[in-house]
């Protein structure tokens, strides 16, 4: 039976016809291997071939039956995103998708998000995508140390790419900001200003990253011989008005630092207007360094020093790396670090 849909003056019509490998064909006078491999992404094919096929698929509003490819291929064209949703960093999510959505641009793949708030339901996770195989590869953020996603995700050879490193011996794909040149490089500003009393207030989230920033500040620190502390803090709910009260307590401490290294932008704020807000000029008082993923830092607090990851440029460079696994590529040649750019205002 043919389905009709009613129109305003109550007559019927046919839905559309979806558009099909044949359309593409007819449109463009190609046979459909052709029109089938150039959407598929054929690199053998001529440039004006691909061009035409785009643009007849695109007059068209041609859909791929993904159905219809992963029964005669295997593949899904999808990348899943299992995206850790406790971030406290400024428009991380928004900006890793962005980059990753503008790297999938023109290929054949999708992406799916899957936010996770839990770690260890993280892993459940990892575990219905290889089950159902319901990607082609999988990007994973805030990696631990040994991470039970890695193990999992390697035993079963599933394509993979990790923001953030790992201590497997085993090699596997990743691009991580080099945390440990951050921390580095805000003590060494610190203490050529002058400061002899340095504390770094850092997340407890249990990632490899902030065991490498908190190894480096303390490295630096002892190399360059000044007192150092470190202060941990979970992230929760009522963290911004945490981190306020902490900086307008700190402000009034007659053993506070002289200088202070912040591994959050969005804890930054909260701090630095505490420590206004109890009396103290910044860069004057006291110094600060924040990690910066947005400009909103900036924007509230123009004159403090921020050391920079570009998220957006992680977002290409995990999907760029994840498409050569898909390809076949070795992961011990898929391991990137991305530099800190420095921002000294003060």
């Amino acid at each position: 039976m043919t389905r009709t849909t009613p129109t305003a003056d109550g007559s019927t019509r046919r839905p559309p016809k979806r558009a099909t490998l044949k359309t593409i064909s007819q449109l463009t006078g190609l046979s459909l291997s052709t029109v089938s491999l150039s959407l598929r992404g054929g690199t053998t094919l001529k440039e004006e071939t691909r061009r035409r096929v785009a643009e007849a698929a695109a007059s068209v509003g041609y859909v791929p039956d993904r159905a219809g490819v992963r029964l005669r291929t295997g593949k899904t064209n999808v990348i899943a995103l299992v995206l850790d949703g406790a971030d406290d960093s400024i428009n991380f999510a928004r900006y890793l998708i962005q980059g990753i959505g503008h790297a999938i641009k023109d290929t054949r793949y999708h992406l799916t998000v899957m936010p996770e708030f839990d770690r260890a339901a993280s892993v459940d996770t990892i575990r219905y995508i290889l089950e159902n195989r319901t990607a082609d590869g999988v990007i994973i953020t805030h990696t631990a140390t040994r991470d039970p996603r890695v193990q999992l995700l390697m035993d079963h050879d599933m394509p993979f790419v990790s923001h953030g490193r790992t201590e497997f011996f085993s090699p596997h794909p990743y691009h991580d900001f080099h945390s440990e040149l951050f921390a580095q490089a805000a003590v060494e500003r610190l203490v050529a200003g002058g400061c002899k009393k340095l504390m770094l207030m850092i997340g407890a989230d249990g990632t490899y990253n902030i065991h490498n920033i908190v190894s480096a500040f303390e490295r630096t620190t002892a190399r360059l011989n000044v007192d150092a502390r470190v202060v941990d803090h979970k992230t929760d709910r009522a963290a911004d008005e945490q981190m306020r009260r902490f900086g307008r307590d700190l402000a009034t401490d007659p053993d506070r630092p002289d200088g202070i290294v912040c591994g959050s932008e969005m804890r930054s704020i909260s701090i630095l207007g505490g420590l206004i807000e109890g009396g103290l000029k910044i860069g004057t008082d006291i110094k600060f360094i924040s990690k910066q993923t947005s400009d909103i830092l900036p924007a509230f607090f123009p004159g403090v020093d921020t050391i920079e990851e570009d998220v957006y440029a992680a977002g290409l460079e995990l999907t760029r790396l994840l498409l050569r696994r898909i390809d076949g590529e070795a992961a011990s040649n898929l391991q990137t670090l991305s530099e800190p750019v420095l921002h000294w205002r003060g």
